[in-house]
């Protein structure tokens, strides 16, 4: 396949280039240096080397401890594979590389990964209208490819899946296009959890990311990591980086309970893919008491997949876009009796299984006052900080997380 006119160009990589590698020799990395210098006078080997290498020190203990300086050398290395990929007429191997390099990657060269994405894309794109992609051709039919068939569930069917105790106590409070004042005067600052509806109808992803083709096409070449296992608190969960098509379809496959999940949780995939970005917007409450936008995350996986027990720092809109979730949430004044993990990494996180209580270890926790839902599409859940919170997909299932602080000046770490 002939080359493409046009090159990946890296006007921060070439202006930081000798820096980096200076700091990068000054930590070991002699074998690293040498074979990236080798990778931008053109050896395509000595760029696949470099990043391996690179790869190693990544994951040569927690990642908390990876040295930063080993994950722009990692970003550096992507970049020159992809260059290479590029230059072969290999679109998908060339997006791999720098979605890697994203992913992984450290912060110094975001800029260049980000513009040779958008290089990378619109090339593969036209090579797609030009008939390259002939063998997808066929699937047009919208109807034929919903990703989630609406759908109405028998509340005793329900049950015998949710939690004890499910939908038998407090609703929470669900209000219609509510203003943003009065979100703020009644339940913001009296840190009270609110679905609200009839708010999100203007997001082109609530028809587009229930049709397969449209996300294929949009992030089908794109490496994402997934979570696979029941939760990230039992001994088989375990992390891959796939592209988004092999994701698709393992959503659409895991019809059974046997099959192990695979989900999507807790990703910056808007930062990631521009293209999903444009289909949501940031809802205005987002903007009450004056703070930031700290996260925005994707949340998609298919029926059955957990998110345990656990609080976060934040205010939190959790904005339903595909599919039903069951949320239940517990005050934070209810905390000691949930039974927090004494280990700082999991303190936010609870030792309740909801779904199998051990009423011996943790007695307290069947009589706690809770507040439940089911989260439908089109709707969007507000939870206040320190609330604590168990959600279950009903469906499959695509939310999007927002995740803001205020102007208190309480530490909002992550």
């Amino acid at each position: 396949m002939s080359s493409p006119a046009a090159t990946i160009l890296t006007p921060v990589m070439d202006s930081e280039s000798s820096a980096l590698l200076e700091s990068i020799t000054s930590h070991g990395g002699y074998a690293y240096t040498r074979m990236a210098t080798l990778a931008a006078a053109g050896d395509q080997r000595a760029a696949e080397a470099a990043c391996e290498m690179a790869w190693e020190q990544l994951h040569s203990g927690p990642w908390h401890s990876v040295l930063p300086v080993w994950r722009d050398a990692y970003s550096m290395a992507c970049l020159h594979v992809a260059k290479f990929h590029f230059s072969n007429g290999e679109f998908r191997d060339a997006l791999r590389s720098l979605d890697l390099g994203i992913i992984m990657g450290g912060p110094l060269l975001r800029k260049d990964l980000d513009s040779a994405i958008k290089l990378v894309s619109a090339a593969k794109s036209r090579q797609y209208n030009n008939g390259v992609a002939e063998a997808n051709k066929g699937h047009e039919n919208a109807s034929s490819r919903l990703l989630v068939h609406p759908q109405e569930f028998d509340k005793l069917e329900l049950l015998r899946i949710l939690p004890i105790r499910s939908l038998s106590s407090k609703i929470v409070a669900k209000r219609s296009a509510l203003s943003l004042e009065a979100f703020l005067c009644e339940y913001f600052l009296l840190g009270s959890p609110v679905i609200i509806t009839d708010c999100m109808a203007h997001w082109p992803a609530t028809t587009r990311w229930n049709n397969v083709d449209y996300l294929r096409r949009v992030a089908g070449d794109r490496t994402v990591p997934v979570e696979v296992g029941k939760n990230y608190l039992c001994s088989d969960w375990k992390q891959e980086l796939i592209t988004f098509s092999d994701f698709l379809e393992r959503v659409q496959s895991t019809g059974s309970r046997s099959k192990v999940p695979t989900y999507l949780a807790q990703h910056q995939l808007f930062d990631q893919i521009n293209d999903l970005s444009k289909d949501i917007s940031i809802p205005e409450y987002c903007y009450a008491g004056g703070g930031d936008l700290r996260s925005l995350n994707a949340w998609f996986g298919p029926a059955g997949t957990v998110t345990p027990l656990h609080h976060d720092p934040h205010h939190n809109i959790l904005a339903q876009v595909v599919g039903k979730k069951y949320v239940r949430l517990y005050s934070a004044s209810h905390s000691e009796e949930l039974y927090p993990y004494g280990e700082t990494m999991l303190h936010n996180s609870s030792q309740v299984d909801l779904d199998n209580i051990d009423e011996v270890r943790f007695p307290k926790v069947r009589d706690i006052e809770f507040i439940d839902c089911i989260l439908e599409e089109g709707e969007m859940l507000y939870i206040p900080p320190k609330w604590w919170h168990y959600v279950r997909s009903l469906t499959t299932s695509f939310s999007v997380s927002f995740w803001w602080s205020d102007d208190s000046g309480i530490s909002m770490g992550e």
